[in-house]
């Protein structure tokens, strides 16, 4: 099979998407993308990170909406645009008007009016609105309340266990500090809104959204139900002692007009270097044995561990976790296992499982152990697994196999030797811009598991680019439809996005202290390379048989570097930098950019040679991997020219 078409390699998709359109409402910027407002700022400082509507399905599923018939009348200083989303999947369709104003005097308005086609169980539809974590985390905020009275509260600095956030519920309105005395505020209507500290799902925001979640959910919407909801965004200046509801602020700020972005530049540091975290990929879901192609191929990246779940409720585990033991011993890596305690019958399966283990004289580095219908591990499970399996001697970690959320609703048990969590981009939003957001909140992730668990290790895995499962449905998962994508495969696994993103989550995660990063699966459409036989669903996602993925380059780019150090980016939303370096004092850079548009990268560091991975040359990289690195690094001039998603390889002057 030919390699995958050009846009699939860049963007996994078969077209370019749509760049946002900037727009201007007097002091303020922002772009509208897709029916969204977003990265509203005040000059250079971001004040809402997003501004949408969204329809929620009775499993938290958020199902996609199609725009037609968009109107987009748009001035020098204000906008007005109008169009209508459709929303269809499964028993869902509901269709909303959206009518979007932005005006000179630096007021949004958003308004939301829509009606069910069908009869359907939904757990929320309408407004939401996110406010971005660098500039939020720790600012004043106040909530006006449909009752009327006014509270002043802290955004969070670490992320919350508790939903919605303390004294953030039954809003009318909320506001929050942008510079002293000077706020953002947004008000709503048609609704009762509340705010939820997102990082728990590595979102980078903190959002306030409709439908509260103290009342009963899922709710029957029968056909021809009208939901009609709308919001206000103003500046408030309380500098002159004035209330909000007394303000007129059409002189506030100056206008900002748009200009070019400027050099991205990035500053490798001298010290501060700290050990790479052991890296692993998870045994592939597909089942298949590794070939000798794909084992040579794997041997070349910088891998220490090959995760295997052992689901004792799945008839298939033995043959499963065979299948993963011999794919480690013929990479000459030990497995981690990942194991949930049965509810019932935990010392029969775990006897069983030792066994096993001791019949194929595996070589085990960790085990991270959960417990079937419990939201993190339980002390008892924690304990059997150490009655079980304590011969093994390695260390037994507890947590749980979803999101930090389901960490933070149930304290798993502090007597583990380490704690563990999964991460994946994708549980509220799936668009690449939002992607490429969230290694900031993972890596406050880290921190929070830091503050709360001290002197604890942490592991995380495993890290994947879909959703694995659904933790909070409320019932059962839509089964995978034929033709079409399992919900859990994302086919820009096959693309630069996931690369850039992958270098994205390791600048954040790698000089955290974390203990170990697995990330992926070793072959399949989750993994970092595509099987021999290639893919089962080629017109959805067309990848080539036996040829590796972007992802694929990233580890081979870390083989045989050992430290890491946080390396300093001035604009970090548009690209992300990883510095490694070896015993001998070899360095190494890997820069992502993290958008769709061309980014010139400053570095700054003479005598330097770089290998891209870009547009031009993707396709030999995939094809003949090997071939690729063999090629003579380019030495770098002033800057380095990143395309759609780019990952530079820099090899630094000793």
């Amino acid at each position: 099979m030919n390699p995958p078409p050009t846009q699939f390699r860049i963007h996994g998709r078969d077209l370019p998407p749509e760049p946002p359109r900037p727009l201007q409402a007097g002091p303020l910027t922002l772009h509208y993308d897709h029916g969204d407002l977003r990265w509203v700022k005040r000059g250079d400082r971001e004040i809402l990170r997003r501004i949408g509507g969204a329809v929620r399905d009775d499993n938290w599923i958020t199902v996609p909406g199609i725009l037609s018939d968009e109107c987009i009348e748009v001035s020098s200083s204000s906008f007005r645009i109008r169009y209508t989303c459709t929303h269809r999947q499964g028993d869902v369709h509901f269709v909303w008007h959206a009518t979007v104003i932005g005006d000179a005097d630096g007021t949004l308005r958003f308004e939301f009016d829509g009606e069910a086609k069908s009869t359907f169980l939904r757990n929320r539809i309408g407004l939401f609105v996110l406010h971005p974590i660098p500039e939020c985390a720790g600012a004043r905020v106040r909530a006006t309340r449909v009752d009327g009275t006014i509270r002043e509260r802290v955004f969070p600095e670490r992320v919350a266990a508790e939903q919605p956030l303390e004294g953030l519920d039954s809003l009318a309105g909320l506001s929050h500090e942008i510079e002293p005395g000077l706020w953002v505020g947004v008000r709503f209507t048609g609704e009762v809104f509340e705010t939820e500290d997102q990082r728990n799902w590595i979102d980078a925001s903190f959002k306030t959204y409709g439908t509260p979640l103290g009342l009963p959910f899922p709710v029957e919407v029968t056909a021809g139900t009208r939901v009609r909801q709308g919001l206000e965004v103003r500046l408030l200046d309380d500098r002159d002692g004035l209330h909000e509801e007394a303000l007129d602020l059409r002189g506030i700020g100056k206008a900002v007009h748009l200009t070019s972005a400027a050099t991205v530049n990035v500053t490798v540091p001298v010290d501060g270097w700290v050990r790479l975290p052991e890296l692993g990929l998870g045994s592939a879901s597909h089942g298949r044995p590794l070939t000798e192609s794909e084992v040579d191929r794997l041997s070349m990246l910088n891998i220490g561990h090959l995760r295997a779940e052992v689901r004792f409720a799945e008839p298939d585990w033995l043959p499963r976790l065979l299948g993963a033991a011999r794919s480690a011993a013929a990479l000459g890596l030990p497995l981690e296992l990942a194991v949930p305690v049965p509810a019932e019958g935990p010392d029969r399966a775990l006897s069983e499982l030792r066994r096993e283990l001791t019949r194929l004289r595996a070589d085990v580095s960790r085990v991270l152990v959960f417990q079937e219908g419990q939201k993190s591990t339980t002390a008892a499970a924690l304990s059997a697994v150490r009655e079980h399996l304590g011969d093994l001697e390695v260390p037994v970690g507890a947590g749980t196999d979803a999101d930090l959320y389901q960490l933070q609703l149930q304290r798993p048990s502090m007597e583990a030797d380490f704690i563990s969590w999964s991460m994946n981009p994708q549980v509220h939003a799936s668009d690449t811009p939002s992607l490429m957001e969230t290694p900031e909140a993972a890596a406050a992730q880290v921190a929070s598991v830091a503050a709360s668990c001290p002197g604890m290790a942490r592991v995380v895995s495993p890290i994947t680019l879909r959703p694995r499962f659904n933790p909070v449905a409320t019932g059962p998962e839509a089964l995978d439809q034929p033709g079409e994508l399992p919900s859990s495969v994302d086919p820009r696994q096959m693309s630069l996005v996931a690369a850039a993103w992958t270098v994205a989550m390791l600048a954040r995660l790698a000089p955290s202290g974390v203990e170990s990063l697995t990330f992926f699966e070793t072959t399949g459409w989750r993994g970092v390379m595509e099987t021999g036989l290639g893919s089962p669903l080629p017109e959805k996602f067309p990848s080539f048989a036996g040829g590796v993925f972007p992802v694929w380059h990233i580890f081979a780019a870390l083989n045989g570097f050992r430290s890491v150090a946080v390396v300093h980016v001035d604009d970090p939303h548009r690209v992300a930098a990883l510095a490694v370096a070896n015993r001998a004092g070899r360095r190494r850079v890997l820069l992502a950019n993290l958008t769709a548009s061309l980014v010139e990268v400053g570095l700054g560091q003479p005598g330097a040679a770089v290998r891209l991975l870009d547009e031009s040359n993707v396709a030999d990289a995939l094809r003949e991997p090997e071939a690729w690195w063999r090629r003579p690094a380019t030495p770098v001039g002033e800057r380095i020219a990143l395309t759609a998603f780019a990952v530079a390889f820099v090899d630094l002057a000793s």
